[in-house]
């Protein structure tokens, strides 16, 4: 039970994909490849002439990165310019450079302005030729990247895991602050871990918290994260006698 409950965790990781910073260095934010594929996914459906095939995101190559101000969670990339990869089909209707320049353009303005990635470059590469738009019609390998796993849909239609259970107490209570933030829909859960992990520092004093969270739609994530840095951290400094810092980790937004 024990090697089938870690492969699980494993599988659900790797569905996850990389843990993108979102916004600067001292925005202490980041949001999981698998929910802004999600996003610029949604985004790029808008173009009739286009089917996506595969969408990847991760560090740009040979820019700088930044040392984060705050702890990031495990794994995660540091802050710095983000490269798009992606794979399409385009319809015969439209010259191929036209295609090209609005999906970029599309994918660009997405992560930059619906997320607040710092993206600076999106490679794109067609796969195929068709000879008009397919309404209806995905990709087997698209339909499976934009599919949220079994346990994203149970989290849609279960309450807030926050104040109940094992979030009881301290920690219980910063997580009712979190999730009283405008914006935010819910707190979730990550590889079974609680949606809000906090660590005490004695030497020297202080303490560093960690915050799972989806985002409601019509809220810009960004602007919900800082939101709920600032309540969990003005939360928390009333009974902390050192310093407060706060990472977030955005792992759903909606449409």
């Amino acid at each position: 039970m024990k090697t089938e409950a870690w492969t699980q965790a494993v599988r659900h990781q790797l569905n996850l994909g990389r843990l993108l910073p979102l916004g600067g260095p001292d925005d202490g934010t980041w949001i999981t490849e698998q929910a802004a594929v999600r996003a610029l996914g949604r985004a790029a459906a808008e173009i009739p002439t286009v089917r996506m095939e595969t969408l990847r995101i991760g560090s740009a190559p040979l820019e700088p990165v930044s040392e984060p101000a705050v702890r990031p969670p495990a794994s995660a990339l540091p802050p710095g310019p983000l490269r798009i990869e992606a794979a399409f089909r385009a319809s015969l209707g439209l010259p191929l450079p036209e295609t090209t320049d609005q999906l970029r353009s599309t994918l660009l303005n997405a992560a930059i302005e619906r997320l607040g990635l710092a993206t600076v470059t999106a490679d794109l590469r067609v796969t195929d030729l068709h000879e008009g738009p397919e309404t209806g019609v995905k990709s087997r390998t698209a339909e499976k990247a934009m599919r949220p796993p079994p346990e994203a849909a149970a989290a849609r239609s279960s309450a807030p895991a926050t104040g109940t259970g094992s979030m009881r107490g301290p920690i219980g209570e910063l997580a009712d602050v979190a999730a009283a933030v405008p914006g935010v829909a819910r707190l979730t859960t990550v590889l079974g871990s609680r949606p809000v992990k906090v660590e005490n520092h004695d030497d020297p004093p202080g303490r560093h918290i960690e915050v799972h969270l989806a985002v409601a739609s019509g809220h810009h994530p960004l602007e919900v994260a800082r939101a709920v840095r600032a309540a969990v951290a003005s939360e928390a400094t009333s009974d902390t006698p050192g310093p407060v810092t706060v990472a977030v980790l955005i792992t759903e937004t909606a449409a």
